[in-house]
C-alpha cells in the first residue's frame, strides 16, 4: 500500500513537473508585444518588415514547434520567408509527410494505373497514406498591403500554436502541417507602413501611399498566379506550393469598410470549369463550416456565396493543383485608424448581398459603429483557428478527397475524348512553356528529328505535346483553351460584373498555335527533351529618350510598363510637376537645348486621374493636381514640335478630349445592357503597311477590359493601324463579349498628326498584366519610329 501511495505521489509530482516546465516553456516564448513594443491590432500602430522578420526569427528559437526559414529575396531585395508549424515529432518528419502528400497528389506514383489486379494494392498502399499523413494548411498573409490586418494576424496565430497547450490546439498541431506566410509582399509592408508613419496625426492620416505597393504591380500582385512573372509568385509557387501540395489555402484578404464584415466560401457563379468538382464540395463545406462556427462565437456580418467568383486561375493556383482556396475578406478601417461606420452607410454586394438584411448567405446584422484594427485581427485569427480546427478534425477526409482529384485527373483518356493539346514551336513557345512547367505540367515532343530555336532558346522539334492524363492536366487545359464566360444578368437585366477578367487562353495572348488532340493515331513518336530557355535582348534604352508618364495617382498598368521595359531603362519616370513645368529639353555642349524625350507613353488611367490627379486637400501638396491645364499645352507644344505621344487605353479618351483629336470613342454612354465586354481577348485586323505594324500577322489581338473604340471624322489626319472585324460573330476570341456589334469595323489602334509630331492611341492595353505578348510588337514599333 505505502509502495501504492509512493507511486501516486511520484506520479503527481512528475506531472507538476511536466506543466511546470510547459508553463516554463510558454514564457520563454515571446509575445509579439515584446519585440514590437505593441500587441498586433492596437489602434495606430503598424510593424516593420525587419519586426515581423525578427519575431518569427526569435519565436523559431525559443519554439519547438516553429520553423522559420527565408527562400529568397523580394523584387526590392528583402528577405521573402515563411514558418512551418506542427509538433516537435511533425517537424523531425517533414520529408516524410513531404513524401506522402507527393505521392497522394500524383497516384501513378503508387501504381493506380496499373492493371486490375495492381489497382487494388495501390487504393490500399493510398489508405495506408491517408492513415499516416497530415492536412497541409498554408495560409498566405499580406498580398495587398494596405490590407495591413493579415500580416499583424499573423504573429498572433503563430505565438498561439507556439505556446497553447489547450486541447484544440494540440488537436491541430498533431493533425496539420501549417505552413504560414506572414507576407506575400514584404516590400508593400514597409512602404505602407512609412507612409502611414509619415501623415500619422495629420490630415492624411490612414490614406493610401502615392506609390504602388508593389513596385511593378501594386494590386495586381495577385493576379500572377497562373503567368508567374514576379518574384514573389515564384518563390511561393516553386518552393511552398510545388513543394508541399497543400490541401487548403487559406487566403487572408480585407475588403471595403460598408460592406459585410466578413466573406468566406461558397464562391458566387461562376466557377472555372475546370476546377474539379471535389475542390468544389471542399470549399463549400469549409466555408460554411467556418461561417457557422463564427457566428456561433458571436461575430456578425458574414456573409457566404456573394461578391467573389472563382473563375480565374490568375487568384486560384491551388484550384488547379488540388487544394481548396479558402479566400477571407474582412472590412477595413484606414490602415491602423479606427473609422465610424453608420448603419445607414452599409451598403450591398453582388450576390444579392445587402449588408443591413439578414439573409441566408448572410448574417447576423452588424449595426454599425466604430471599427478598428482589433476587429479585423480578431475577426481573422478565430477564422484562421476555425479553418485548422476542421482540417485537423477532417485530417483523412481532406488527403482522402485530394487523392481521389489526383487519381482523376490522371485516368487515361480514350480516342474521342480530348486527349490533350499540340503547341506549334514556330513563334516563340519559350513563355508558353515556362509557364506550363512552373505550374508542374508536363509535356513531351513529337520525334521529328528537328530542333527549333527562338531567341536564345533550343527546342527539339517543331510540336510540343501536353496530356491532360496527368496531375495537372486542368491547369494547361484551363490556360489553353477558349473560354465561354455565361451571360449573367440580374433582375433589371444589368450585366453581373465578374470580380476579375474572363479570359486567360495563352494561345491567343501569346499569338501560339494550339490544336486539340483527339486521337493518339497520328502522333509520331513522343520523347522527353530538353529544353534550353533563352533570355531576350532589351528593346528600349536609355539613348532612345522615351519617357513613362507616372501620375501622382498610383497606376498599376504605369506600373505593369515599367516593369515590361525593366532589364532596358533606368530612366526616371516623367511626373505631372514635369510636364506641368515643361521640362522636355536638356542643355547639352555648347549651351544648345536638346530634347530630353522623343517619345512619352501614356499607360491606361482614366482621364480625370491624368488631368486633375489627387484632390485638393485629399493628400498633401505636392501630390495633387495632376498635369494640369498648362500641362496639357505643353504636351500640346511638344508633339508640334516633332515628338509622339502614345497613349494607352482609358488613355486615349484623355488625349481625344484634351487635344481635341477628330477621333470619337463610340463605346462612351452606352448603357451596360447594350454593351459591356470586361477584361476579353477580340480579334483585330491589322495594316501591316504601317510602320506600326510591321513583322505582324494581318489578324492580331486585343485585350479589351474598359477600352475605347473609335471612330475616325472624314478627312481627318488619322491612320488606322488595327480595327475590329466588321462581323459582330468574329469579334469575340475569349471571355465575354455583350453587345460586340458596336464596335464592329472600328479601329483599335490609330495614328494621328499633330503638327510636326504623332500621337499614337491604343483602344486596348497591349501590355496587359506582362501576359499579352502578341501585341507587345505593337507598343515597342510605337515608340521606336
Amino acid at each position: 500500500m505505502k509502495k501504492l501511495d509512493f507511486f501516486c505521489a511520484s506520479l503527481r509530482l512528475c506531472g507538476l513537473i511536466f506543466l511546470m516546465a510547459f508553463a516554463v516553456s510558454a514564457q520563454t516564448v515571446p509575445a509579439p508585444k515584446d519585440i514590437l513594443g505593441f500587441t498586433p491590432g492596437d489602434d495606430r500602430k503598424l510593424a516593420s518588415w525587419a519586426q515581423v522578420v525578427d519575431y518569427f526569427q526569435k519565436l523559431d528559437k525559443a519554439s519547438d514547434r516553429v520553423m522559420f526559414e527565408e527562400i529568397g529575396k523580394t523584387t526590392m531585395g528583402v528577405p521573402f520567408v515563411y514558418a512551418t508549424i506542427s509538433t516537435p515529432e511533425n517537424l523531425k518528419n517533414l520529408e516524410k509527410y513531404k513524401q506522402i502528400n507527393a505521392k497522394l497528389a500524383d497516384p501513378r506514383k503508387i501504381g493506380t494505373r496499373t492493371p486490375s489486379s495492381a489497382r487494388g494494392k495501390g487504393r490500399e498502399t493510398a489508405e495506408q497514406l491517408i492513415a499516416q499523413g497530415k492536412t497541409i494548411v498554408l495560409i498566405t498573409c499580406g498580398i495587398h498591403s494596405t490590407e495591413v490586418g493579415s500580416t499583424l494576424s499573423s504573429m498572433l496565430i503563430a505565438h498561439k500554436l507556439a505556446t497553447s497547450n489547450d486541447p484544440e490546439i494540440k488537436n491541430i498541431l498533431e493533425n496539420t502541417i501549417i505552413l504560414l506566410v506572414p507576407s506575400l509582399n514584404p516590400d508593400g509592408v514597409d512602404i505602407v507602413k512609412n507612409w502611414y508613419d509619415k501623415t500619422l496625426g495629420t490630415p492624411y492620416e490612414g490614406t493610401e501611399p502615392p506609390e504602388l505597393y508593389h513596385k511593378y504591380v501594386g494590386h495586381d500582385n495577385n493576379r500572377d498566379w497562373y503567368a508567374f512573372t514576379q518574384v514573389e509568385t515564384q518563390l511561393t509557387v516553386d518552393k511552398i506550393h510545388n513543394v508541399w501540395h497543400p490541401q487548403i489555402v487559406h487566403d487572408i484578404h480585407q475588403q471595403g469598410a460598408n460592406g459585410a464584415r466578413l466573406f468566406l466560401p461558397p464562391y458566387m457563379a461562376p466557377v472555372e470549369p475546370n476546377v474539379p468538382k471535389q475542390l468544389v464540395e471542399g470549399y463549400t463545406e469549409l466555408g460554411n463550416f467556418m461561417a457557422a462556427d463564427l457566428r456561433k462565437k458571436g461575430l456578425e456580418g458574414i456573409t457566404t456565396n456573394t461578391t467573389y467568383d472563382a473563375w480565374t486561375p490568375a487568384r486560384a493556383y491551388s484550384h488547379y493543383h488540388g487544394g481548396v482556396r479558402i479566400l477571407s475578406e474582412t472590412a477595413s478601417a484606414k490602415l491602423a485608424t479606427p473609422i465610424t461606420v453608420k448603419f445607414e452607410d452599409l451598403r450591398g454586394a453582388s450576390g444579392g448581398l445587402d449588408a443591413k438584411v439578414a439573409s441566408p448567405n448572410f448574417g447576423p446584422v452588424w449595426k454599425g459603429g466604430t471599427w478598428k484594427l482589433r476587429n479585423i485581427t480578431v475577426y481573422m485569427t478565430t477564422a484562421a483557428f476555425s479553418l485548422l480546427n476542421h482540417a485537423a478534425d477532417n485530417r483523412e477526409s481532406w488527403l482522402s478527397r485530394f487523392y481521389e482529384i489526383g487519381k482523376e485527373a490522371v485516368r487515361p483518356r480514350k480516342d474521342g475524348e480530348l486527349l490533350g493539346y499540340r503547341i506549334r514551336l514556330t513563334n516563340d513557345p519559350e513563355n508558353m512553356l515556362k509557364i506550363l512547367e512552373r505550374g508542374g505540367v508536363w509535356f513531351f515532343f513529337e520525334d521529328n528529328q528537328k530542333t527549333t530555336k527562338s531567341g536564345d532558346g533550343t527546342f527539339p522539334s517543331e510540336n510540343a505535346v501536353v496530356f491532360l492524363d496527368q496531375p495537372y492536366g486542368d491547369f494547361a487545359k484551363a490556360l489553353l483553351e477558349r473560354q465561354e464566360y455565361p451571360h449573367l444578368a440580374d433582375e433589371r437585366g444589368n450585366p453581373i460584373q465578374p470580380y476579375d477578367v474572363t479570359a486567360h487562353t495563352l494561345p491567343s495572348l501569346f499569338n501560339n498555335i494550339v490544336e486539340p488532340i483527339y486521337s493518339a493515331k497520328n502522333l509520331k513518336t513522343i520523347r522527353h527533351a530538353k529544353v534550353t530557355y533563352g533570355r531576350g535582348d532589351c528593346v528600349l534604352g536609355q539613348q532612345n529618350k522615351i519617357a513613362l508618364y507616372k501620375s501622382s495617382t498610383p497606376s498599376m498598368d504605369e506600373g505593369w510598363t515599367r516593369w515590361l521595359f525593366r532589364p532596358c531603362t533606368e530612366n526616371e519616370p516623367l511626373a505631372d510637376r514635369e510636364i506641368r513645368l515643361g521640362n522636355f529639353d536638356q542643355k547639352v555642349p555648347p549651351n544648345k537645348l536638346d530634347p530630353k524625350y522623343r517619345v512619352i507613353i501614356f499607360p491606361d488611367q482614366s482621364p480625370n486621374q491624368i488631368l486633375n490627379g489627387y484632390a485638393k486637400g485629399s493628400m498633401p501638396d505636392e501630390y495633387t493636381g495632376g498635369v494640369s491645364k498648362q500641362g496639357v499645352e505643353n504636351l500640346r507644344k511638344f508633339v508640334e514640335a516633332g515628338g509622339t505621344l502614345v497613349f494607352l487605353n482609358r488613355a486615349s479618351n484623355f488625349a481625344i478630349e484634351q487635344f481635341n483629336l477628330p477621333v470619337r470613342d463610340v463605346t462612351k454612354g452606352l448603357p451596360r445592357k447594350d454593351f459591356y465586354i470586361p477584361g476579353s481577348i477580340l480579334r483585330t485586323e491589322l495594316n501591316t503597311t504601317h510602320p506600326i505594324a510591321k513583322g505582324m500577322p494581318q489578324q492580331s489581338i486585343a485585350w479589351f477590359e474598359t477600352s475605347p473604340a473609335f471612330e475616325i471624322a472624314q478627312d481627318a489626319r488619322v491612320e488606322v493601324i488595327a480595327r475590329y472585324p466588321s462581323d459582330p460573330k468574329n469579334i469575340l476570341l475569349s471571355g465575354w463579349a455583350l453587345g460586340a456589334a458596336k464596335i464592329a469595323g472600328k479601329a483599335a489602334l490609330v495614328e494621328v498628326t499633330l503638327g510636326n509630331g504623332k500621337i499614337v492611341l491604343f483602344g486596348f492595353r497591349p501590355q496587359y498584366r506582362g501576359q499579352s505578348l502578341a501585341t507587345f510588337p505593337l507598343l515597342f514599333n510605337a515608340i521606336s519610329q
